[in-house]
């Protein structure tokens, strides 16, 4: 059978070695995230690039500000120590010495514009729209991207939870691009010994349907 090592190898990461990543290196992985499949082709992806530290650690000051904001509404005890106990996880990109924020913009439906111009009902466009096609291209570019990252020896975290400062991160970064927005980011860095294993997944007959 073919070797699928380097998909089974492949966890996420949060403790990084203050290695440079060399940029012909990253620029590989990039390469290979933009080689996912999207929906129609639409290639809805922007990537950008994070090295400097300093934007790297006050990034994750935001984040903390932020899930520290959002904790302080919690309306009982248990559930704010349940959410500030992932706190650490939530910037644990500090660690990594490149990080790279992953930006999407709208996903374009003819099949909408045609339903809506013939006033269908709200929840026929909600059926439409329900499965998030611009995540789900999204998804398969960063997928791409660990994968590749794994097989090229390096350790990688795939985030969205940092995205709840996302207003805020994207004033920091300042990048525009017109209808783009801030959708996940990849922690990058070559791995510290003795990282926590992946966590084990569920047995294939519980989440796998054969019909004959």
């Amino acid at each position: 059978m073919t070797n699928l090592d380097f998909i089974y190898n492949r966890k996420s990461v949060r403790q990084f070695k203050d290695t440079p990543i060399p940029r012909e290196h990253i620029i590989e992985l990039l390469k290979a995230a933009t080689h996912a499949p999207s929906p129609k082709h639409q290639q809805n992806w922007h990537f950008v690039v994070l090295e400097n530290k300093e934007i790297i650690n006050e990034m994750a000051e935001i984040v903390t500000k932020s899930h520290e904001n959002i904790g302080s509404l919690a309306k009982d005890e248990k559930d704010f120590k349940r959410h500030m106990s992932v706190i650490s996880y939530y910037t644990c990109f500090k660690e990594a010495p490149v990080v790279v924020l992953v930006y999407s913009c709208e996903y374009k439906m003819i099949e909408y514009k045609i339903l809506e111009q013939n006033n269908a009902p709200k929840e026929v466009l909600d059926v439409l729209v329900s499965p998030q096609s611009a995540a789900q291209g999204i998804g398969a570019a960063v997928e791409n991207f660990l994968l590749a990252a794994t097989k090229m020896g390096y350790g990688t975290c795939y985030m969205t939870g940092p995205t709840h400062a996302k207003s805020e991160i994207e004033k920091l970064i300042g990048f525009e691009k017109e209808g783009y927005e801030l959708m996940s980011m990849i922690s990058l860095g070559v791995a510290q010994e003795d990282t926590p294993a992946q966590p084990p997944r569920r047995p294939l007959e519980e989440v796998v349907t054969f019909i004959d």
